[in-house]
């Protein structure tokens, strides 16, 4: 059975490791498919017994169907340790128990691109969304990131998926935030840039299914309607 608290250790990509009975550092095999077995986060006690001191950073919450594991995110107070795992190679390992392999999952960045365009008149189009989080809400264009894109193109490409608009960046340095939202532990990373136009709404091309309406704000009055905390913190740049 596996605890109901473990201790998750992460030193540079590295991860400790211990199996049922608590022993370590273990390690895992990539591509393993049989499940004899279990390789887990170990225990604060196993880790004292391990003679080792971590700093607790954050805690985590694993939720199983009624099953409910708590996962502190802690710094060991080492140096490198060569003999642990690499948490990459705990994805592909059956042996590794799941609790891991999903602590390890979220524990990978989520990145977002956004981008604040202004007119001349200092008015900030934001989009009305359609689906998601935020429906029903008033947002900056933009989205997640594709897997090999920077996201000085993620937002152009977000622009013009969204709204049929075509932008070219400004030199400006983005407005780069992180923040976890919940217990899941997630952590999102959102890095929003700027861009001017002058042109009329009606010329946007709105994706319906998830853009309903487009309209320009003022600075001010796009902070107030703005409900996404990466929003909020790009917007409070154009307010100082």
């Amino acid at each position: 059975m596996h605890p109901k608290e473990v201790i998750y250790l992460e030193h540079d990509g590295k991860v400790l490791l211990v199996d049922e009975s608590g022993k370590g550092p273990m390690m895992p095999e990539k591509g393993r498919m049989s499940h004899g077995g279990s390789l887990r986060f170990p225990t604060h006690g196993e880790i004292v017994n391990l003679g080792m001191e971590y700093e607790r950073k954050g805690l985590t919450t694993i939720r199983f169907g009624q099953e409910e594991i708590q996962v502190v995110k802690g710094y060991p107070n080492i140096g490198w340790p060569k003999q642990w795992a690499w948490k990459d190679d705990c994805i592909s390992d059956n042996r590794v128990h799941p609790v891991t392999r999903e602590a390890i999952y979220r524990s990978i960045h989520r990145l977002v691109s956004k981008v604040m365009v202004q007119n001349n008149d200092g008015d900030v189009l934001m989009a009305q969304v359609e689906r998601g989080h935020f429906r029903g809400f008033w947002t900056l264009p933009g989205g997640y990131m594709d897997h090999d894109e920077h996201p000085a193109i993620g937002c152009v490409r977000e622009t013009l998926e969204e709204l049929g608009l075509e932008i070219v960046l400004t030199d400006q340095e983005p407005v780069i935030t992180q923040n976890i939202f919940n217990d899941e532990g997630i952590s999102f990373v959102s890095f929003t840039y700027r861009s001017t136009w002058n042109g009329s709404l009606d010329e946007l091309t709105l994706q319906t299914e998830e853009i309903a309406a487009a309209a320009w704000f003022s600075p001010q009055d796009a902070l107030e309607q703005a409900v996404s905390h990466f929003d909020r913190e790009a917007l409070r740049s154009l307010n100082r």
